[in-house]
């Protein structure tokens, strides 16, 4: 990345380089907000989206953002709401497994009756966002680009295109992903870890209804957790030793269903495989900072976080939340959206959160992921305390469910 002046205004105020859900809904906010967007998607111009099996748990808070975006009549039919969370220790115990639970009766009622989020299959979400791109006015979608490099001066940002094109635009926003190139081209370092696992996903056929309730079981090689799905449906996720995910997932549907059922029935009842199952290595990276010259980061490319509670997608629509709120005030206040001291207040407000998150689930992960005899009864009073301590509990259910004042106004 190199820095050059550039003298006339930049016909872009925002490029927006990556269109997954973090990408895209926040072109599609932007350009509602008036801004001139650019959005550069990396996917072919042609052609369907790879198929995505996997679920998301979409938090109250940031449903609230998607709403806003105009796809939420669409995934109507397409959701299943998450009515509460509940965490059991398993392993050995003197006195039964300890276990918290909270639901949506934990939380201010809102005002659209909205429980603690929707599970959202991830491909029905891109699809209805993609299909809203192409309907806002003052938002260019560029199919097929993929970004090759980036210079940065008083005036912008040029970012160039591996076809030879040229986008000019105040503010870069790379929602490009964990191996993010925009990132890169920064120098913006990271840190983290392997974990040395890999996660096993699914969906399943259960025997009993789950009642919208996501449950989630600590063995001491790691967790195991049933989301909620439409009918009598969950999309299960089982942390596992890297190489035992993805040999478990190669195996055949019998062979998959009876290690399951094996392990697990106890828990969440007889299972039936619904659908392929996939595998995905498990680990944590941290970008040094969320903002460079003319830049912010978001999504993946700030943060990969263990998708322990479902929070990873979650931080990114807090991301974008904070950024249109950042612009908005800018522009009201005749600020340049891509200064240093707009950016300043993205990092401020979005780098704390971000990295706390990131650090809690890291330690629940190595807290639970054993069988210490000298840890698990603190976990137990751990546990135990945040079921029985009402003002506790209520406090985790807003901090799980992005139900808080201080949030993005798009959340609130």
């Amino acid at each position: 990345m190199t820095e050059t002046r550039f003298a006339p205004p930049a016909p872009y105020e925002l490029a927006v380089v990556g269109a997954g859900p973090v990408g895209t809904s926040l072109a599609i906010l932007a350009a509602q907000a008036g801004f001139a967007v650019t959005l550069i998607d990396g996917r072919p111009a042609t052609g369907a989206n790879t198929t995505d099996t996997r679920t998301f748990a979409v938090v109250r808070g940031s449903w609230r953002l998607l709403r806003a975006t105009g796809i939420g009549p669409e995934l109507a039919d397409q959701t299943t709401p998450l009515n509460g969370l509940d965490a059991e220790d398993g392993g050995t115990h003197w006195f039964g497994a300890p276990h918290t639970a909270f639901s949506t009766e934990d939380l201010d009622p809102d005002a659209s009756g909205e429980p603690l989020g929707q599970m959202v299959p991830a491909g029905a979400l891109q699809a209805a966002l993609d299909r809203r791109t192409a309907e806002i006015p003052g938002l260019t979608w560029l199919r097929g680009a993929r970004f090759s490099g980036m210079t940065t001066g008083p005036g912008g940002a040029e970012i160039s295109l591996e076809d030879g094109r040229v986008i000019r635009a105040g503010l870069v926003a790379a929602c490009d992903g964990i191996h993010s190139a925009v990132r890169q081209s920064l120098g913006i370092p990271t840190e983290g870890r392997a974990y040395g696992k890999s996660v096993f996903a699914a969906d399943v056929t259960l025997s009993r209804p789950h009642h919208g309730i996501a449950r989630q079981l600590f063995t001491p090689e790691g967790p195991f957790a049933t989301l909620p799905l439409p009918g009598n449906r969950a999309n299960l996720a089982w942390y596992m030793k890297t190489g035992a995910a993805e040999t478990l997932a190669k195996l055949p549907k019998d062979a998959i269903e009876a290690e399951l059922n094996a392990r697990f029935a106890d828990f969440a009842g007889e299972m039936q495989l619904d659908g392929p199952p996939l595998s995905y290595p498990l680990v944590m990276q941290i970008a040094g900072k969320m903002a460079g010259p003319r830049t912010a980061l978001l999504g993946d490319a700030a943060h990969r976080i263990n998708p322990l509670a479902g929070q990873g997608l979650n931080l990114g629509f807090k991301d974008v939340g904070a950024l249109i709120d950042v612009m908005t005030e800018a522009r009201e206040t005749g600020l340049d959206p891509g200064s240093d001291t707009v950016l300043a207040r993205y990092q401020e407000w979005r780098r704390f959160d971000s990295a706390a998150t990131a650090m809690a689930m890291d330690l629940i992960d190595r807290a639970f992921s054993n069988d210490n005899a000298f840890l698990k009864p603190l976990r137990g009073l751990a546990l135990t305390a945040a079921n029985r301590i009402a003002p506790l509990r209520r406090a985790l259910a807003r901090q799980a469910s992005a139900d808080q004042a201080h949030l993005p106004s798009l959340m609130r």
